[in-house]
């Protein structure tokens, strides 16, 4: 779970509130260090910690505040805003329209994961029910296309290259121009890796910018590089008109906080946060079910939406079955199945409210797949008479 470590340090914080008889400024100081410190842990910005701390410390007047059950409340409140308004930019994000053809270009550093967050990006887009493509305009990375290709193919998603073309600019223009003939809502162009230092690599991006003219430059980042984040965020932002930010190889890193408040800080809205490998492994962001999940209070809103996702009424068998009362292996193995594609049973997990974060710790998230997998080898083994 992302930033798992961190809510539970904060949380650890809250408990300790709960414990004093009688809060006062001494109480309150004593919180807000453990809940700076471990911000600090996670690689957050000294001077947003700061300034976290001294609007907590403005916000609460403890000689104004009643009894200490409502002390603990406001200071909970106080403290649950400010940690929304240290990851959120205060920026509406881009969102593709329908009845309108959408032009996505992907940007940033080598070995960011921008081929893998291209197809997490279009899964998520196709399980919305939009008619989407790929685009892979990287030249310069040996196998990028190969990439691209085999990561599409088991995504179901339309895909466009070119093995014999080395002009990425000729490229992007063909792939988005067949798209748009074939009548296709988002075309995603995948480019290639490069640094603010490559002058040569940096013409060449403008270069596809300007021939397809997309409607959102999406600048997609390494989590793992922590508050350095700022630095490229910026640097990319000045370069080319970046709309939005991904974050990737979020699943659990201890910097992960500090990369999320650094892009903020820059005023780039973060639409989503890479969690794994797998194509599921990508979550929507927004700073209230962010650190609502952080904190171990859930977010039904973002598990219903995941639910609505597979669409479990075109399932007509399934529900047939279920308005009789019944429930076969066949069932079972469909269910497990869907199951899999919410992702991680840590992620499903964090989605639910009052849920322990550390419910699931004994169990990776890896193994509990690999499981799930094994049940359903076991199954499609069995004969029809033993089904």
């Amino acid at each position: 779970m992302v930033l798992h470590e961190l809510g539970a340090k904060i949380n650890e914080a809250f408990r300790k509130l709960s414990k004093e008889s009688d809060i006062d400024e001494k109480v309150l100081d004593a919180i807000l260090k453990d809940i700076c410190t471990a911000l600090l842990t996670s690689d957050v910005n000294v001077m947003r910690v700061r300034e976290l701390r001294d609007n907590v410390k403005k916000s609460v007047n403890i000689e104004e505040l009643g009894a200490t059950a409502n002390k603990k409340r406001v200071i909970e409140k106080v403290v649950f805003e400010e940690l929304c308004n240290l990851v959120d930019p205060g920026v509406q994000a881009w969102q593709p329209k329908k009845g309108k053809f959408n032009v996505i270009m992907t940007v940033g550093l080598q070995g960011s994961g921008k081929t893998t967050t291209c197809t997490k990006l279009a899964s998520f887009y196709h399980r919305k029910g939009w008619k989407i493509g790929l685009v892979c305009a990287d030249t310069f990375r040996a196998g990028a296309f190969d990439q691209l290709k085999q990561n599409a193919t088991k995504a179901h998603i339309p895909y466009y290259g070119s093995y014999n073309e080395a002009d990425p600019v000729q490229i992007a223009r063909e792939g988005v121009e067949k798209f748009k003939q074939e009548k296709f809502e988002i075309v995603i162009v995948d480019t290639s890796g490069r640094h603010k230092q490559e002058s040569q690599l940096f013409d060449e991006m403008t270069q596809i910018s300007n021939s397809i003219d997309p409607d959102n430059v999406i600048f997609v980042m390494d989590g793992t590089i922590g508050q350095s984040a700022e630095a490229q965020a910026t640097a990319f932002k000045d370069a080319v008109n970046v709309g939005s930010v991904v974050l990737t190889k979020m699943d659990g890193h201890a910097k992960g906080g500090g990369a999320i408040s650094a892009v903020a800080a820059t005023k780039s809205p973060i639409i989503f946060i890479g969690t794994g490998e797998h194509v599921h492994d990508i979550e929507k962001f927004s700073a209230r079910p962010f650190i609502s999940k952080m904190l171990g209070m859930g977010d039904i809103a973002g598990l219903v939406d995941a639910v609505k996702d597979l669409r479990i009424e075109d399932n007509k068998d399934l529900m047939q079955n279920l308005s009789k009362g019944i429930f076969t292996l066949k069932d079972l193995r469909d269910q497990l199945e869907m199951i899999m594609k919410l992702g991680s049973l840590n992620k499903i997990a964090g989605m639910i409210p009052g849920l322990p974060q550390d419910a699931l710790k004994g169990m990776d998230s890896e193994a509990g797949t690999k499981q799930l997998k094994q049940f359903m080898c076991i199954f499609d083994s069995m004969t029809e008479k033993g089904k």
